[in-house]
């Protein structure tokens, strides 16, 4: 199993990398403001261990909107190092009164943003997320403001495009308007629902990043991976990321965390290798 991949097909980057949402609160986007020198301790650490993909957004940040994962992330590592990529997303309208969704006009304000909060003059990934939390929003067009951020790619300011929270359909609609580098939707070992998706970006040579790669703060685990984790001397969080790693070649792992012990245990699930029988287990 490789521990690389080729994102767009240029971007070298470890298949286990890191999600940036929980650095500016231990309650996603909603709760109490961790301490940010945690947070920059922590992405420096994620770097020493050779983490070189990071997915963050704009609107990330904690419930009061002290702390933003933007500033921490260029806070801890601007000047960034050679073969670091970030990725981001946009899409909704995030602030301290809650969310709604953006349009086409609203995505150059919101590339910006990023571009201004990381300190770059171009995004190595940029995904177009639709829909709320409730789930993929089917049946729901994303041609128009995908062509907008496809209009930014060609003025230099966007690398690669993703999209995010979507089925097969907005799939093939964002491609045939652009080249898609990256899908990232809910997957876990837990929650398998997008099987199709992910051959789809498979056969096409394209990322699949799960979000929520440990079941996103719900519960997480059962028999069968408490039997493999057993086996291996892990937890059951490390197998969900190794079973990740193994579901597939284009499968990007970007496991989340504030906490320095939680992130050392997480880069080591790359070593995890699952055996035949294991993964029989877990199918």
């Amino acid at each position: 199993m490789s521990k690389d991949f080729r994102l767009g097909g240029d971007l070298p980057v470890n298949r286990l990398g890191f999600g940036a949402m929980r650095l500016p609160s231990r309650q996603g986007m909603r709760g109490p403001a961790r301490d940010p020198e945690g947070g920059r301790a922590v992405l420096r650490r994620a770097v020493e261990l050779g983490v070189n993909h990071l997915d963050t957004a704009d609107y990330y940040f904690s419930g009061d909107g002290a702390v933003r994962a933007n500033t921490l992330i260029r806070e801890a590592l601007h000047p960034y190092p050679d073969g670091l990529v970030i990725a981001t997303k946009v899409g909704p309208h995030v602030s301290l009164d809650g969310f709604s969704h953006g349009t086409a006009a609203d995505m150059r304000g919101f590339v910006e943003a990023n571009l201004d909060g990381l300190g770059v003059d171009r995004l190595d990934l940029v995904y177009l997320r639709v829909g709320a939390r409730g789930g993929v929003p089917r049946g729901e067009s994303l041609a128009d403001r995908f062509e907008a951020l496809a209009a930014l790619r060609e003025e230099g300011l966007i690398r690669h495009l993703g999209v995010s929270n979507v089925d097969v359909d907005h799939l093939a609609e964002a491609r045939a308007i652009a080249p898609v580098a990256a899908v990232q939707n809910a997957y876990s070992a837990a929650k398998r629902g997008d099987v199709e998706l992910l051959a789809a970006c498979e056969e096409a040579g394209i990322a699949f990043v799960p979000f929520w790669p440990t079941g996103g703060g719900e519960e997480f685990g059962g028999e069968r991976l408490a039997k493999v984790a057993a086996r291996h001397g892990a937890t059951v969080r490390q197998v969900g990321l190794a079973w990740l790693l193994a579901a597939s070649p284009v499968v990007l792992a970007i496991p989340g965390t504030g906490s320095l012990a939680h992130l050392e245990d997480n880069v080591a699930a790359a070593d995890i290798v699952l055996t035949e029988e294991d993964l029989a287990d877990l199918a």
